[in-house]
């Protein structure tokens, strides 16, 4: 504490009695002075950070939450788990949908009062989470909150299935990916690079229908990579900058090991191929099997689009300008956008 005091001290003697442009050069260096001070506390908060091992469930509880695990399963078989929050008997449900290679974990990890509950879910799977979710509650699903690909499916499932979406009074769309053509994220080279038959090889030879899963390699990340000290905590945040985009302000350092240590928690790779297809081709429509099996599938050689204009719920829409992997282009389509809001980044 006295060396800051003194470096404190010396730094501001100096501005003093200093002309405007080395006035304004040593400003610059006090305040990343100061950031180094903040990525310093940030990092030893970080390294002893007990939610690195909690699951769900046991962040919940450890916010002050009930916190329960239902399990649902579909018509062909799988089995879901939804993590509810109960609240009062006269609150309304919701339900929080994660996005890409993410989990429930991702709403709650923020602690009390800073994050939203979350329940685990399936593409595709809508119709029997809000009949179950209608049945234990005794009342039809109030808000549907999705992040990312959560509302790209709750569209694809409104648009097909539109009875099961009037179970819904409306939707709330965060960071819709939807059309991706406009990403900026360097993950646009990655997908328009090789033709899709190469991905799919790639996919099958070397993830074997599972792209990118939680597991140790991800843990020990977590615990030995990101908080061991201040420089390893900005790689891996800026590992993050360049896919999602840049905007170290908004990013709490002392979540990386707890961010890392459940994301990625894994996505199908047929779910992966889809969005390079839906990517590649500036279309939000089905997944392409080729046109063999299209003919087969859809009876047509091409998958046919996603009908948006079914889409009847009350749907609001935020997105953020400096997010590198979705834009507003979904407010511009078929769909029926009730508000949309755009987040400056500092």
């Amino acid at each position: 504490m006295r060396f800051i005091a003194l470096v404190y001290f010396l730094t501001f003697y100096g501005l003093v009695d200093a002309a405007p442009a080395a006035m304004a050069a040593k400003l610059n260096m006090w305040r990343e002075f100061m950031e180094g001070i903040t990525w310093i506390n940030s990092w030893n908060q970080a390294r002893n950070n007990p939610d690195v091992i909690l699951d769900t469930l046991e962040m919940i509880r450890k916010a002050g939450y009930p916190a329960e695990a239902h399990v649902v399963t579909t018509e062909d078989g799988y089995r879901l788990t939804l993590h509810r929050i109960p609240g009062a008997n006269d609150s309304l449900p919701v339900l929080l949908q994660h996005g890409l290679l993410c989990s429930s974990v991702d709403w709650i990890f923020l602690g009390k009062g800073k994050a939203l509950a979350s329940m685990k879910w399936a593409s595709m799977i809508y119709p029997r989470m809000f009949t179950y979710i209608t049945n234990i509650t005794s009342q039809s699903l109030h808000t549907y909150i999705g992040h990312s690909m959560g509302t790209a499916s709750f569209y694809i499932m409104a648009s097909e299935r539109p009875e099961f979406a009037r179970m819904v009074q409306k939707m709330i769309s965060f960071a819709p990916a939807v059309f991706i053509s406009h990403m900026k994220s360097p993950l646009k080279y990655f997908s328009k690079t090789f033709p899709l038959e190469l991905y799919k090889l790639i996919m099958r030879h070397f993830f074997h229908n599972e792209f990118l899963p939680q597991n140790n390699f991800w843990k020990y990340l977590a615990k030995y990579g990101c908080e061991q000290n201040i420089i390893e905590e900005k790689i891996c945040a800026n590992l993050i900058f360049i896919i999602c985009g840049y905007d170290r302000e908004e990013l709490n350092y002392t979540l990386l090991p707890i961010i890392l240590s459940h994301d990625p928690a894994g996505a199908s790779t047929k779910t992966i191929l889809h969005y390079i297809q839906i990517y590649q081709t500036g279309k939000f429509r089905k997944y392409d099997y080729g046109l063999d099996k299209n003919l087969l599938v859809y009876n047509s050689s091409e998958p046919p689009d996603y009908n948006l204009a079914n889409i009847t719920v009350p749907i609001a829409l935020f997105y953020g300008l400096g997010d590198w992997l979705v834009d507003s282009v979904v407010s511009n389509k078929a769909i029926q956008i009730k508000y949309v809001a755009k987040i400056n980044s500092r």
